[in-house]
């Protein structure tokens, strides 16, 4: 008797130019032009790739169809990390940001239903602040040890043909397969020689965060086959136990976890048994079932306020508030949630106050100064003894004068964002 087949397997040699050149290309194109970055091996910036798309987007059509086209090498760049060490990304080329993400929309309908519901990160609909909830669940019913679990390097280490082989088994579609097995061996430009790519899943292409789900997706399904409650981000797990002991016997469980031969391997140094209220889940931290904001957090809010209400700006003060107040809604948005009212109120004051210290230094010569402070409401007589003080720009902006001229309701009108609204809207 013969095995019954699909009618229409997952993914189709039918489907494939649709897969690769309509609506997803559309769609990806979209996220490429959001995302910007830098540009890849051919020095081509986003803005450019239009106009080079309309002269040879047929010939690459023509040969991703015809299954002759090979992805262009990643440029390798090394960001420094606060801790001393090095984060290695690949940075595709604009046509690979193009495919790259077509394909992987198509994947991850695929086989993201398959994964862990505990998984939160690069998947469709799921974000870092979805998983801050389950662990305060738990944290409130009486599980009060954590142990935060780091996976050394395994994005690194990965057999490509193993990974492939087993999701290929569900695709169906051997080109596609192939085609992603391409995407994956392009190699690496870290100069001018070219490297050869056989292992791991470079960090920074479209194909990575669908690549890592599946290569991690078998160790969280095996953790909550032995009931521990958990919550995953990338590569960065936290779980949560009712005893300290039972929290040892965990981390000091196999360090090596083999999956048909897909090694992950427990970077031990950062894996640590801690109580919930100093664990970290991403950014927060739980005391009574509550949020808190992390330690880290707050000394990191700061680092991308002070270039963007950097007194030296040659710009009209509507484009830093038009950045600032992106990043603090963002901010907001995630962290608003947790405990600490206070202490977002001294950080918002701090912020305004470094925006009168901007208005005023970008106003330069007194004569200026006086007349903007009178144009904004403030008496002669004030105005003067602000403008024509000794005092450095951070100590004069919390003189009476420039606060009147620069008031909260002005900067709000100028389009500061308000942690103070934004964070009673969240609670």
């Amino acid at each position: 008797m013969k095995q019954r087949r699909d009618e229409q397997p997952a993914l189709s040699t039918a489907r494939l130019a649709h897969l690769v050149w309509a609506e997803n290309r559309h769609r990806a194109w979209k996220r490429v032009r959001a995302n910007t970055g830098a540009p890849g091996v051919d020095g081509r910036a986003i803005d450019a790739f239009p106009d080079w798309a309309r002269a040879n987007g047929r010939e690459v059509k023509s040969a991703r169809l015809a299954g002759t086209y090979h992805p262009a090498p990643v440029r390798r760049v090394e960001l420094p990390q606060p801790n001393g060490g090095i984060r290695v990304l690949g940075i595709p080329t604009g046509l690979a940001r193009l495919i790259q993400p077509a394909i992987a929309q198509r994947l991850m309908a695929l086989f993201d239903p398959d994964f862990s519901i505990d998984s939160y990160g690069f998947r469709p609909g799921r974000d870092a602040h979805q998983a801050v909830h389950p662990i305060q669940h738990e944290s409130a019913h009486n599980r009060r040890h954590a142990v935060a679990i780091d996976r050394s390097k395994c994005f690194d280490r990965v057999n490509q043909d193993r990974l492939m082989t087993r999701r290929g088994r569900k695709m169906q579609d051997k080109r596609v397969v192939k085609r992603s097995k391409r995407s994956l061996q392009a190699g690496v430009l870290p100069g001018n020689q070219l490297e050869a790519s056989h292992r791991g899943v470079p960090q920074g292409g479209p194909l990575s965060p669908w690549l890592a789900n599946s290569l991690l997706d078998p160790l969280d399904k095996e953790r909550a086959r032995r009931g521990h409650p958990f919550a995953r981000y990338a590569d960065d797990i936290l779980i949560v136990l009712g005893r300290q002991r039972a929290g040892e016997r965990v981390r000091r469980s196999p360090t090596h976890y083999r999956q048909k031969g897909l090694p992950v391997v427990v970077n031990t140094d950062k894996s640590r048994g801690v109580k919930v209220s100093n664990s970290q889940c991403p950014g927060v931290t739980f005391r009574g079932g509550r949020i808190h904001w992390y330690a880290k957090v707050l000394e990191k809010f700061k680092q991308p306020i002070r270039p963007l209400t950097n007194r030296h700006w040659g710009v009209s003060m509507r484009y830093p508030l038009d950045k600032l107040s992106h990043y603090l809604r963002g901010w907001s948005n995630y962290f608003g949630s947790a405990r600490g009212y206070q202490r977002g109120i001294d950080r918002a004051h701090w912020i305004r106050r470094r925006l009168r210290m901007a208005y005023w230094r970008q106003w330069r010569k007194p004569p200026t100064k006086v007349g903007n402070l009178i144009k904004r409401g403030v008496s002669i007589q004030l105005a003067l003894a602000c403008g024509l003080t000794r005092k450095g720009p951070w100590r004069r902006s919390k003189t009476p004068g420039i606060e009147q001229a620069l008031s909260n309701a002005y900067l709000k009108a100028e389009g500061l964002y308000s942690l103070r609204e934004g964070w009673i809207k969240l609670h």
